[in-house]
């Protein structure tokens, strides 16, 4: 692979800004390399742009890229659509000649698939070698036998007749014979509309260059940008929220919402094959765990902002070799932004619904923002991505709560292999740290310590887990992923473990091309044991906060279909299902149905 995949690139994305960390753009303003990945936000705190993705990521080992592109827009389709303006100032240059890179030849033996038994053989020794008005392709060919519109006749005859001009005012006009003035008026006559047409489009073509220079953001920047307005509710629900007896003590229910969420970003870049990535998010949707009194309902472009204008991502990407490159920000670097994509189903606004559905849990461990990543392209078939991530980088106070080297922050590696063109596997490592005993996924049993507990205490946790896809055909992927966590008590004795799971379906191009269908089982995140001193563990918070794992096991079910309105817009209704909220069977069954619109521009 002669360029590293997830170096510099701005989005099908992206965001797919990462289909999964998928991503963006081509743009000739901004030359970047073919394949890439654009790096999107954390989800918990700012859902990841998945529209950037797009041509921005969002990515896999390329082979694995290119069957997404079908059903990813990469800031792609989705997140190119905005350079369109600028690499084609007019429908019109489609309708123009292609040139196909040609270039002048001054003698009629230089074109080597013409020989001289040729019947045309004359007639084109004589244009090149006395008028010089032939020209031939790169690879020296003249291929006489390719089909010619009146318009390239007429853009040929043109160029003759300017090198006939040419010719004349040079005071070399014995070369031209008036046998041969003769012929040209005659054919400058036929073709004069065409010649007409012509040149008002080249005309045309110079003055909207003109504007575009004068009037373009920026020679090195691109603007792109995604809006999600989202429909959503639920059902009413009775919840066991302290579970001693069995009896529901609350009533939950998600109503009937309209909201919203915006990202606009700016990818930058200086050399061709760097990245500077800039995004402002803002929104109004909020968690509905405090509805439902559970967090395994959660949209996954949810943003709690209230309408307040934050920056989600500000990291730089830059190579370091041909197969290896660096992130580095204050903002956006992240496991999920950092380690390529396999779940198809990934990407807030063009994937699943729920949160939980984007990738495995335990990606998100520590709650980062910023921090320093690296992508080692190995071989073809193999890389590895690493990755630091603290969640409160800038803060400068108490070492517990934050700063870069202190407060909660993850750091791990993945490596993904792609044993064959139609298996992608990603192998999963991180440790952690928290101050408060929250393991930061925001998803199932993300709290490890009673909240009644008589003291606080401080957790390491080791995560493993490995996500798989498998491409049965272009129009069925299925797959899944699993993890597990141990977390160590700093300042008691004893431990905490959870194991996740999930499977997946994936259906490109369902019904009509472009569109994506998705279906996942599987279950949250869920405390399996803890042995923590009594009255510190979490499963039995309410009772004796006693050692053991939750008493029951919650489980996941979501559909949903994603229809291509045009490159721009996409609507994507589904629901999800949650049985057993909190991994507790006395809790009734959530059901949370959504219509979301995302917009790409």
């Amino acid at each position: 692979m002669s360029e590293l995949n997830t170096i510099a690139h701005p989005p099908e994305m992206p965001p797919s800004l990462v289909g999964a960390r998928k991503t963006i753009q081509n743009t000739q303003a901004v030359p970047l390399p073919a394949e890439a990945k654009v790096a999107r936000p954390e989800e918990i705190r700012s859902p990841e742009f998945s529209a950037i993705t797009s041509e921005i990521a969002k990515p896999q080992n390329s082979h694995f890229l290119k069957e997404l592109e079908k059903d990813q827009p990469s800031i792609e389709q989705s997140r190119s659509s905005d350079a369109r303006s600028i690499e084609q100032p007019t429908s019109e240059l489609s309708d123009l000649p292609n040139s196909d890179s040609i270039e002048q030849v001054t003698s009629v033996s230089q074109l080597s698939d013409i020989n001289p038994t040729d019947w045309a053989f004359q007639a084109l020794q004589t244009l090149v070698e006395r008028y010089g008005c032939i020209t031939g392709y790169p690879d020296r060919t003249f291929r006489g036998n390719r089909a010619l519109t009146r318009s390239e006749f007429a853009a040929g005859l043109n160029a003759c007749l300017d090198r006939i001009q040419d010719l004349i005012a040079s005071q070399t006009s014995e070369i031209v014979t008036r046998k041969d003035l003769v012929i040209a008026q005659r054919l400058q006559a036929e073709f004069t509309p065409e010649l007409a047409d012509l040149r008002s489009r080249v005309e045309s073509l110079d003055a909207r260059t003109a504007k575009l220079e004068t009037q373009q953001f920026s020679t090195t920047t691109r603007l792109f940008g995604q809006a999600i307005a989202s429909v959503q509710t639920s059902n009413r629900v009775d919840v066991d929220l302290f579970p001693r007896d069995g009896v529901p003590e609350r009533e939950g229910k998600l109503q009937t919402t309209l909201a919203s969420n915006i990202q606009l970003s700016l990818a930058t870049s200086f050399t061709g094959r760097d990245l500077l990535l800039t995004t402002l998010q803002t929104g109004n949707l909020r968690s509905s765990a405090p509805n439902l009194f559970t967090n395994m309902g959660r949209f996954s472009y949810e943003s709690e902002q209230e309408g307040q204008i934050f920056v989600s991502d500000l990291s730089y990407r830059f190579p370091v070799s041909r197969n290896f490159g660096v992130l580095v920000g204050a903002s956006g670097v992240t496991p999920s932004n950092t380690f390529r994509g396999i779940n198809p189903l990934e990407g807030s606004g063009e994937g699943s619904l729920s949160l939980l559905g984007q990738r495995n849990p335990i990606l998100a461990i520590g709650n980062g923002t910023g921090g320093i990543g690296f992508d080692w392209q190995i071989n073809p078939r193999v890389s590895l991505q690493g990755v630091y991530s603290a969640e409160l980088p800038w803060f400068p106070g108490n070492s517990n709560a934050g700063g870069l080297i202190g407060g909660r922050y993850a750091a791990g590696a993945q490596l993904t292999i792609a044993p064959t063109n139609q298996l992608d596997l990603g192998i999963h490592y991180l440790f952690s740290r928290s101050p408060d005993g929250f393991l930061g996924t925001g998803i199932g049993d993300s709290q490890l310590l009673s909240p009644f507990a008589p003291t606080r205490t401080a957790f390491t946790t080791h995560a493993v887990g490995a996500t798989l896809a498998w491409r049965l055909n272009r129009q069925l992927t299925i797959g899944g992923w699993g993890g597990w966590t141990s977390s160590q008590a700093t300042a008691i004795s004893g431990s905490v473990q959870t194991t996740n799971w999930m499977i997946f379906s994936a259906f490109p191009d369902l019904f009509v091309p472009g569109n994506l269908g998705g279906i996942l089982f599987g279950q949250p995140p869920k405390i399996t044991s803890s042995n923590l001193p009594e009255e510190y563990n979490f499963p039995r918070f309410s009772d004796t906060g006693g050692k053991g794992g939750q008493p029951d096991t919650a489980l996941h079910l979501e559909a949903f279909y994603r229809a291509r309105v045009n490159q721009f817009l996409d609507i994507t209704p589904g629901m999800l299902v949650v049985f057993n909220p909190n991994h507790n069977q006395a809790n009734d069954t959530v059901v949370v149905g959504a219509v979301r619109a995302t917009f790409r521009f």
